[in-house]
């Protein structure tokens, strides 16, 4: 991966610090009326999506992107109120979810994904997933996407079936906050037994999807859910028989 030059149609990029992510260009540290700035954005687009008729709004804190790069002390080197301990580094992320629990009904879920951790010594971690998902609850988040990585390069990450659902676990147990599970959950029995385990309140399907858009109707039929409890569409009820 490289940066797309300027001449390309490139921009330049801002972040937390002036921390490049591997071999991508340097980015510019914002500036704090830049950060209130992109917290009204982001209340702004729940606004929107509201307004569009969306049922749940998740904020994206994970992977590397903008708010998780705040959260992580590899990342995040400000020494002003964005910065520092994990009260100044986690700053962002509850100002963005109180301005936008302030745009959206009481009634409409708000929903936080977060990396459990960056899988780097003295990064972000799951001890510090688990005190933000409690910090997270208060303000008002009504469920945590635990899934982890994508902060820091060159890590070793430990990729295999279930490799994520420990830490969904740790933190629907430590925070006492509902929780999804991630990550290579591809099979209808694996998630069933990630719920009926308690390892996690709900399972999110992604790539697996990507590939079969039906993955939804196929595991309801696996597992014998009752056709009026499956998600069909009412032309595609006789598929379940």
């Amino acid at each position: 991966n490289q940066s797309v030059p300027a001449e390309a149609g490139g921009w330049p990029t801002v972040a937390p610090s002036e921390i490049a992510f591997g071999g991508l260009d340097m980015p510019r540290a914002l500036s704090v009326d830049e950060i209130h700035g992109i917290i009204r954005a982001f209340a702004a687009a729940a606004g929107r999506a509201v307004a569009a008729g969306f049922q749940a709004i998740e904020i994206h804190a994970a992977h590397g992107y903008l708010i998780s790069q705040f959260l992580d002390p590899l990342s995040n080197e400000r020494d002003d109120e964005y910065g520092g301990d994990l009260n100044g580094r986690a700053r962002f992320l509850l100002e963005i979810v109180d301005a936008v629990r302030g745009v959206v009904p009481d009634t409409l879920p708000v929903l936080v994904r977060i990396s459990a951790t960056d899988w780097a010594a003295g990064g972000w971690d799951l001890d510090q997933t688990i005190l933000i998902s409690k910090m997270l609850k208060e303000h008002g988040v009504d469920l945590v996407d635990v899934s982890t990585g994508g902060i820091v390069a060159g890590v070793s990450i430990p990729v295999k079936p279930n490799y994520q659902v420990p830490f969904a676990e740790q933190v629907r147990a430590k925070a006492g906050v509902p929780v999804t599970a991630v990550g290579l959950i591809t099979k209808p029995k694996q998630a069933e037994k990630i719920l009926i385990h308690g390892e996690a309140d709900a399972v999110e399907i992604g790539r697996a999807a990507l590939r079969d858009p039906n993955w939804p109707l196929r595991a309801a039929h696996k597992l014998g859910v009752p056709v009026a409890e499956a998600p069909y569409a009412p032309q595609y009820v006789r598929g379940a028989y």
